[in-house]
């Protein structure tokens, strides 16, 4: 489970409508390259890497360099903790959603 710090952090890295969608593009794919949201996103290039480097800090993406070309790979796990840290804060359990451990 994320700290608390780092629960936010991520929660306001995804909290931006742009971020929330390259992170649900990375969603669909095992690693996304920079051209792929250069043609996806209406946003320039250098905007495009401001938004990466918020979810890369706030540990959601990793980035890999080969050559002049850049790769991105959501790190799911990060997002399943934050998932699961707040389902503990839900009232119930529903269907849908495997019941978590309440903290002691």
């Amino acid at each position: 489970m994320p700290d608390a710090s780092q629960t936010t952090t991520v929660l306001k890295a995804i909290s931006d409508p742009i971020r929330w969608d390259i992170v649900r593009q990375m969603t669909e794919v095992d690693e996304l390259a920079c051209q792929t949201l250069e043609k996806r996103l209406p946003i320039s290039k250098p905007t495009i890497s401001y938004h990466i480097r918020i979810l890369a800090q706030a540990g959601l993406v990793k980035v890999r360099k080969e050559g002049r070309y850049f790769f991105y790979t959501l790190q799911r796990q990060a997002l399943r903790d934050v998932v699961d840290e707040l389902w503990l804060l839900a009232p119930s359990h529903d269907v849908g959603h495997p019941p978590a451990r309440r903290p002691p």
